[in-house]
């Protein structure tokens, strides 16, 4: 195997997933012609690799994808996927039972860990000061109960103004029905705001109620589009900043999976508005695991239109190789081989 890129002579990184195809962090194959390249970070070319160095290679990434790669996007002609660090551009419908939003499960099992983790701190901290306080007579009872029951709470609260700050929307806006200007939005406010489907297809919008005329429907602060995702998705990060157990993560993917999709889990859960102290826990994991889908996707499929243009070129010239160069028998004994026709 090549160990740089054919056009621009960049040298390919090593990586650690694949024993018959050790270099390069992003690959492409198409199992059903036999093709196998790889794709160079720096100039985004496709290597092709020669017939003779593809067969068990070929094999070793169709099982890779079958058993150990997570979908990250896909389109008719071309799935994305990852394993570890090598990245896989498959050529063809891949059959996956696993879906994307499952990724989001560690980092919320983590969070719950960093959160547990700061709480312990907390603890120990006021532990030691109530000891110290009791020991030199300089702390009452009151106060060590006090101490005792705010400080543990204290660490992590800071830890999370520190990342977000106190403020979920700033900006300038106009309440319709009676022209209040709204700045900001606190998150201590959050489980004030209402969630609710806009009518298009696109995020939930937001609404916040005008402190002066009351008003949320007509008036009150109406966030649209790209403007009430950010500020949902800030919103449901630091609102679920202690993250979440296995059990609620598995439940709630399992509401997106019965859903059917990201969008159709927020029409099913916020219906005609629902505040968002009302969505219950693992409604509110559901959301922010959905919300987090439904933007990543839209990168990804910027990209994977990329990818799937530079695949037509490229096939375009591997048909010549392939076809001009190889003896046919040689390849259609390798294409039967990879698809579990021989």
């Amino acid at each position: 195997m090549f160990k740089r890129c054919l056009v621009c002579h960049s040298p390919f990184h090593a990586n650690d997933s694949l024993d018959h195809l050790p270099l390069g962090t992003r690959v492409a194959y198409d199992p059903s012609r036999g093709r196998l390249w790889a794709v160079c970070k720096e100039c985004k070319r496709w290597s092709l690799a020669p017939i003779e160095e593809r067969w068990e290679a070929l094999e070793e990434l169709e099982k890779l994808v079958r058993d150990r790669s997570r979908l990250l996007s896909q389109t008719e002609n071309i799935s994305l996927l990852r394993a570890g660090r090598l990245e896989i551009v498959r050529v063809g419908r891949a059959n996956l039972a696993e879906q994307a939003w499952w990724r989001y499960g560690k980092e919320l099992t983590q969070r719950r860990q960093k959160f547990k983790t700061l709480s312990t701190a907390g603890a120990i901290g006021a532990g030691a000061a109530i000891w110290g306080g009791m020991a030199t007579g300089g702390m009452s009872f009151i106060a060590a109960w006090l101490l005792w029951d705010n400080l543990p709470n204290k660490i992590p609260d800071a830890a999370r103004w520190l990342r977000f700050g106190g403020d979920a929307w700033r900006g300038k806006a106009r309440c319709a029905k009676c022209g209040y200007t709204f700045t900001r939005v606190a998150y201590r406010r959050r489980d004030h705001l209402v969630l609710h489907r806009a009518g298009i297809p696109g995020p939930p919008g937001l609404s916040y109620k005008c402190p002066r005329c009351g008003d949320f429907r007509e008036g009150g602060l109406q966030l649209r589009g790209p403007e009430a995702e950010h500020t949902l998705r800030r919103v449901l990060a630091y609102h679920h900043f202690d993250g979440a157990d296995d059990r609620t993560v598995t439940s709630a993917t399992r509401l997106i999976q019965e859903a059917g999709s990201p969008e159709d889990l927020s029409r099913i859960l916020l219906k005609n508005g629902k505040r968002l102290g009302d969505l219950g826990r693992t409604g509110g994991i559901a959301l922010e695991i959905a919300a987090n889908e439904t933007s990543e996707q839209r990168l990804l499929e910027l990209e994977l239109a990329e990818l799937e243009a530079h695949w037509r070129v490229e096939e375009e010239l591997a048909a010549i190789i392939d076809g001009e160069l190889t003896p046919l028998p040689l390849l259609e004994a390798l294409r039967r081989k990879v698809v579990g026709q021989s």
